[in-house]
């Protein structure tokens, strides 16, 4: 793991896998809407107003994966300062503030119709929107300090801390009597989604993932850039 915390070596890494990541959002995006729009039937129940979730679930999926992806790069910046792991964490804040804002904003466009509100203090939906404010949180409290390092800590200890959120987010409609649905998919006994709808629900979320590879990797480079801007500063000055 050490080996990967020189910035050239990674950057060479970052460099081979951004344009396979990026040819596969190019051909899968337009497949996968394709697939969505078109192909896919209208739900029995909600007619095609269930469409949205094609973009929902996997903006909801990528939610928790990127604040995976904080919370593992923070236990490496804290156990083994590992700096590239620290830098990954930083990049991937704002990607999964967005896709968590994504999940709420297209949650509540769906709940209308289908609920009559825009918004309940469902569980599901409560531990999604702290979830967000974890990561506004993280954000904000890596600039917080004048000293980067002090304010690196603290936004780490908090991804630490914020992970016990994990958890109560995917077993909340199962812990307690919420309006929203158990999970479908990502289930024990397996997908309850008939392949018609699985397979573009499957395809979409794999055009997120490689968009998150994709922006990532752009903003590790961006980073690591002010990086060395910052540190050519200090030298001249």
């Amino acid at each position: 793991m050490h080996s990967y915390a020189n910035p050239l070596r990674l950057g060479r890494i970052l460099d081979a896998v951004y344009p396979w990541a990026l040819a596969g959002v190019v051909v899968l995006a337009p497949v996968g809407l394709w697939m969505s729009l078109v192909v896919a039937p209208p739900d029995y129940q909600q007619g095609d107003a269930a469409r949205i979730m094609y973009v929902h679930v996997p903006a909801a999926w990528m939610a928790l994966f990127v604040y995976v992806v904080i919370a593992t790069g923070s236990a490496a910046a804290l156990i083994w300062r590992h700096p590239m792991a620290d830098i990954t964490a930083r990049a991937a804040a704002p990607l999964g503030a967005a896709f968590t804002g994504l999940a709420l904003v297209t949650g509540s466009i769906w709940g209308k119709p289908m609920w009559g509100t825009w918004w309940v203090w469902d569980a599901r939906l409560t531990s999604v929107l702290i979830l967000f404010f974890l990561y506004l949180g993280y954000i904000a409290l890596h600039d917080a300090f004048d000293d980067p390092e002090r304010g690196a800590r603290a936004a780490a200890i908090l991804a630490l801390v914020g992970v016990v959120n994990l958890p109560i987010i995917k077993f909340s409609v199962d812990w307690w009597n919420t309006l929203h649905q158990p999970a479908s998919i990502l289930r024990i006994g397996g997908p309850t989604v008939h392949p018609s709808m699985l397979w573009p629900l499957l395809t979409m979320a794999l055009v997120f993932k490689l968009y998150f590879v994709c922006v990532l990797i752009l903003r590790v480079r961006l980073l690591l850039a002010e990086r060395r801007l910052a540190s050519l500063a200090t030298e001249r000055s």
